[in-house]
């Protein structure tokens, strides 16, 4: 029996409302709405994290960031720590599998030798390794002033640096997807499509630029970028198609978390937030605990296997791992793994969600239990105070999260306080225990 390719396709600080089968009206996304239409459209995943690197590590290794070893955002110097084979990612157990495995596009999840893509599964690795780039030089000028850190150059074919100056990053990133399809398209592969788009700087060429000319700026080159993405995307789909791959081909997409409100987003001084991408209405944006930081579109499409439908119920990025890993023929209790396989879920169309899901990032600290969500210490926005020490909403009734319950559901809220803290303090003394010596030079 032909093993299932698959295809992870992760965007950068996109919104739960930028994309057109998510509701956006100005954005132009055919390609992506394409894969709603013909599989699953998840209104309830979260992301792992609500910034990059946890994010990502959530995503690849199936476990709460932390019990990954990556809590923060990760340094993009060269002696920068971070993930390490000790924790398996799904490219490692893929490839135990039989598979061909892929990177092309963001890593962000350390540059130390034994942090790179090429020691932690992937047979091959195109692309960046820290976490944002100038998109035309690929030049990391970020640490210019977080650290002290000269700017690096940061284009890679594996352990090769190479040059391509001029090249749009977002198109590279497409092309070298194609490729890697073509290249391995008699055998099964895993193959990591990472955009960094449409994370600042806010860079798109004219030719995207134009499609939008009646859009004010911030929104204007917002949608242009994610053009960039969906054209790409678009590629994609049709390589599998002009292969005949499409029916043998799980492609699942989402967003690392959500939109950024960083005004260095701006690119010509303006201190304001930035306010080019869109929660969908929720409350919070990347960085927050709140639904507008953590929930973001995801699409999963597997051949013609899984009727097309809205899926509701609530699942965590930390799912994905196991589910594609059953799917691939692989055990995964034969892994250490927070999440677990949906595959019964989709396949019979008895979605019921997960039981719990936890958060933390700094001193946010979160959990969804049913339709309950209680955040402690939840931030709005990255340079706030907290909006309020307990915020306890219920999601079905108020998915914005705009009344605070804390008061009115005291029992509620103090059972959801120990657990959430409960599996904070787990999380802390196995971080001291295990991963914060990986930092210390860092």
């Amino acid at each position: 029996m032909k093993k299932t390719n698959v295809i992870m396709i992760l965007t950068d600080d996109q919104g739960y409302g930028d994309l057109g089968c998510m509701g956006a009206k100005d954005l132009k996304t055919p390609n992506l709405d394409r894969l709603a239409e013909e599989g699953i459209r998840f209104t309830s995943m979260y992301a792992a994290s609500p910034v990059c690197s946890p994010s990502r590590a959530g995503l690849l290794t199936g476990r709460y960031p932390g019990n990954a070893g990556v809590r923060a955002i990760l340094a993009g110097h060269r002696r920068a720590s971070g993930i390490t084979p000790k924790v398996p990612t799904l490219a490692a157990a893929l490839k135990a599998e039989g598979y061909a495995t892929g990177l092309c596009g963001k890593w962000h999840l350390g540059l130390k030798p034994e942090c790179r893509p090429n020691a932690n599964g992937f047979d091959e690795f195109s692309g960046f390794l820290a976490g944002c780039l100038d998109y035309y030089s690929h030049i990391f000028y970020y640490g210019m002033s977080d650290g002290g850190f000269d700017p690096t150059h940061d284009l890679w074919e594996n352990e090769t640096e190479v040059w391509a100056n001029g090249e749009y990053l977002t198109d590279r990133i497409s092309r070298k997807s194609v490729e890697f399809i073509r290249r391995h398209r008699a055998e099964p592969f895993f193959l990591f499509v990472a955009y960094n788009a449409p994370h600042y700087p806010m860079h798109a060429p004219a030719r995207y630029l134009d499609r939008f000319p009646d859009l004010p700026w911030e929104r204007r080159v917002m949608a242009a970028m994610l053009a960039a993405v969906d054209d790409g995307v678009g590629d994609i789909l049709n390589a599998l198609d002009q292969l005949g791959l499409s029916d043998d081909t799980l492609v699942y997409f989402q967003s690392d978390n959500g939109p950024s409100r960083e005004s260095r987003n701006w690119l010509d001084g303006t201190e304001d937030p930035y306010y080019g991408g869109t929660t969908g209405g929720f409350a919070g944006h990347k960085f927050s605990l709140f639904e507008g930081g953590v929930r973001v579109p995801a699409l999963l499409k597997w051949g013609k296997r899984l009727a097309p439908r809205a899926v509701n119920a609530p699942y965590v990025a930390v799912d994905i791992f196991p589910t594609v890993l059953e799917i691939c023929g692989g055990d995964p209790a034969g892994y250490e793994l927070d999440g677990r396989s949906l595959l019964t879920e989709l396949t019979r169309g008895e979605a019921t969600g997960d039981e719990c899901i936890f958060w933390e990032l700094e001193g946010q600290t979160a959990v969804r239990q049913g339709r309950y969500k209680l955040v402690l210490g939840g931030r709005l926005e990255e340079r706030e105070g907290p909006r309020a020490e307990v915020f306890l909403a219920d999601l079905e009734t108020d998915p914005g999260e705009r009344h605070n319950l804390a008061e009115e559901m005291p029992e509620l809220c103090r059972e959801l306080t120990q657990k959430a803290l409960g599996w904070r303090r787990g999380i802390e003394e196995r971080w001291e225990r295990e991963f914060a010596a990986n930092y210390s030079l860092t």
